[in-house]
């Protein structure tokens, strides 16, 4: 078992250090190419609000590489420096983005909602997978099949986590394109081309994260349904 667990840790974390280098780099190559609009990411996304009627939602920066994101629970809309006061492609993009979010959630859009509600069971999920891999695997206190059980619900409830989120960040970048285009916020094919190049990058980052939490789920599962009961 535990070899199978460290070759998936391995594998698990190069597709995340990909991913997550993947969109450094898309991020870094179109901050440096300027939109022809000239309108820095904040003034984007405020108009993006404006313009679809929400009044509530406030725009700050908040200090830190890409930590860009909407908080739904007290509406604000929060941009790294870069987002912020930039003027590029990626800024543009990231900014629309996060402010696609805030339509969704005005919208009612239902795999956000889902996803606002999964959150404290996958808070729970996390804490329970760590703990229990020190307490079972160090301390033996757990039986084995109660450890596995334990621990593939644990990643499976996070695995359904990050199910849920590629819809709600794939409509967020979907709405993104669609408003920054008809705004004229992008005004050519190729910004256009620019703006998708830095949202699909993005978006492995979460495909990543599913794919991580479905591989951990399946190590622990599949020894259950093979028997793992008979082996305590």
């Amino acid at each position: 078992m535990t070899p199978m667990i460290l070759l998936v840790g391995l594998a698990t974390m190069v597709l995340g250090l990909m991913a997550q280098a993947y969109v450094k780099s898309m991020f870094s190559k179109y901050s440096r190419v300027s939109g022809s609009s000239g309108y820095r990411g904040a003034d984007v996304a405020a108009e993006i609000l404006r313009r679809n009627g929400i009044t509530d939602v406030s725009i700050h920066e908040h200090q830190g590489f890409l930590g860009d994101h909407y908080d739904p629970i007290h509406k604000r809309l929060v941009l790294s420096p870069d987002v912020f006061h930039g003027t590029s492609l990626s800024a543009l993009g990231v900014a629309a983005h996060e402010a696609g979010h805030a339509l969704q959630h005005k919208n009612a859009y239902f795999p956000l909602h889902l996803r606002m509600l999964a959150v404290g069971a996958t808070n729970i999920a996390n804490n329970m997978v760590t703990w229990i891999s020190v307490l079972g695997m160090v301390t033996g206190i757990l039986s084995t099949y109660f450890g596995l059980t334990l621990m593939a619900i644990g990643w499976g409830v996070i695995m359904l986590f990050n199910l849920i989120t590629l819809p709600v960040e794939y409509d967020a970048s979907r709405r993104a394109k669609e408003m920054l285009g008809r705004l004229g916020f992008v005004r050519t094919q190729g910004e256009a081309a620019g703006v998708a190049t830095v949202l699909n990058a993005a978006a492995l980052t979460y495909v990543a994260a599913f794919v991580t939490s479905l591989l951990y789920m399946l190590v622990y599962l599949l020894p259950l349904l093979s028997g793992g009961r008979s082996r305590d």
